[in-house]
C-alpha cells in the first residue's frame, strides 16, 4: 500500500476565488475598480467593466485579456439610469448570467466644511455616489434573480462614513447612506440567496486621494499618522477584500460593512 502523502491540492484550492462566476464592476477604469477587475479575472471570473471613460476601460480590458483573462466593457455614466441598466444587460448578453457585482464607482468634491459645499457639488455627489449605487443594485438584483438565481453584491463605502467627517461632509453622508442601503438590501434579498455587503476602505492611493492631497497638502501623512499600520493601502489590497466578500468563502456574511482601513477606526 502506498502511504505517500497526497500533495495534489483539492479542487477548491486549485481554483480561483471567483472561478466560474460572472462579475460586473463599476468604476473599473482606474483605481480600486481597475484593480478589482484585474483581480476578479485572475481569480477565474468573466468580468464586465463599466465606467465613463472609454480609453481607460479599453486599457484595463486589454491588459486582462493579455494575461489570459476574460473581460469586456461598457461605457456607463452612473448618473444615467438607462446607462446603468444597459451595462448590466450587456453583462448578461455577453456571458449569459450575472453572479456577483462590485459597485465601486464614485466621485469626489473639494474638501471643506459643510457651509462651503456648493449645492451643485452636493447634487452631483448624491446622483453618482448614492443614487447611482442604488440604480446599480436594483439592476443587479434583477439580473442575478433572472439568471444565476443566487449571488453577491459588494458596495464600496468609506471609513469616512463611520463617524463625523468635517473635511468631506457630503461625501461621508452619501457613503453612510450606502451603508444603510447595503444593510436593507441584505435583509430584503437574503432569503433569496443574494448576499449584500460593503467595504469601508481607509486611506487608499487612488487618483481621488492624490487629488485630495493636492488640494490639502499633507493630508495623507496626517491620515497615516492615525493609522496603526502607518501607511495608505494599495488599491489591490482593497480589491482583495471585495473579492473575498463576493466569493463563496464568505457564504455566511451578509449585511456587514467591513472596515479595510489599517486599523484607523479601531
Amino acid at each position: 500500500m502506498d502511504n505517500a502523502p497526497n500533495t495534489t491540492p483539492p479542487a477548491a484550492a486549485r481554483e480561483g476565488l471567483l472561478a466560474g462566476k460572472v462579475a460586473f464592476v463599476t468604476g473599473a477604469g482606474r483605481g480600486i475598480g481597475a484593480a478589482a477587475a484585474r483581480l476578479f479575472a485572475r481569480e477565474g471570473a468573466r468580468v464586465l467593466l463599466a465606467a465613463r471613460t472609454k480609453s481607460q476601460l479599453q486599457a484595463v480590458t486589454e491588459d486582462i485579456r493579455a494575461r489570459g483573462g476574460v473581460a469586456d466593457y461598457a461605457v456607463c455614466d452612473l448618473a444615467d439610469p438607462a446607462d446603468v441598466r444597459a451595462a448590466v444587460d450587456r453583462t448578461v448578453d455577453l456571458y449569459g448570467r450575472l453572479d456577483v457585482a462590485f459597485n465601486n464607482a464614485a466621485t469626489g468634491i473639494p474638501p471643506g466644511p459643510m457651509d462651503r459645499v456648493a449645492e451643485a457639488d452636493f447634487d452631483h455627489i448624491y446622483t453618482v455616489n448614492l443614487k447611482g449605487t442604488w440604480l446599480a443594485m436594483v439592476a443587479e438584483v434583477a439580473a442575478i434573480r433572472a439568471t444565476a438565481g443566487t449571488g453577491a453584491i459588494v458596495n464600496n463605502s468609506s471609513v469616512g462614513s463611520l463617524r463625523g467627517n468635517p473635511e468631506l461632509p457630503a461625501y461621508g453622508a452619501m457613503k453612510r447612506a450606502v451603508n444603510s442601503l447595503t444593510e436593507s438590501a441584505a435583509v430584503t434579498y437574503g432569503p433569496e440567496g443574494i448576499r449584500v455587503n460593503a467595504i469601508a476602505p481607509g486611506t487608499t492611493l487612488t487618483e481621488m486621494v492624490r487629488e485630495w492631497e493636492h488640494n490639502s497638502p499633507g493630508v495623507v501623512d496626517r491620515l497615516n499618522a492615525r493609522t496603526p499600520l502607518g501607511r495608505a493601502a494599495d488599491p489591490d489590497e482593497i480589491a482583495e477584500a471585495a473579492a473575498w466578500l463576493l466569493s463563496d468563502r464568505s457564504s455566511y456574511v451578509t449585511g456587514t460593512v467591513l472596515r479595510v482601513d489599517g486599523g484607523m477606526r479601531a
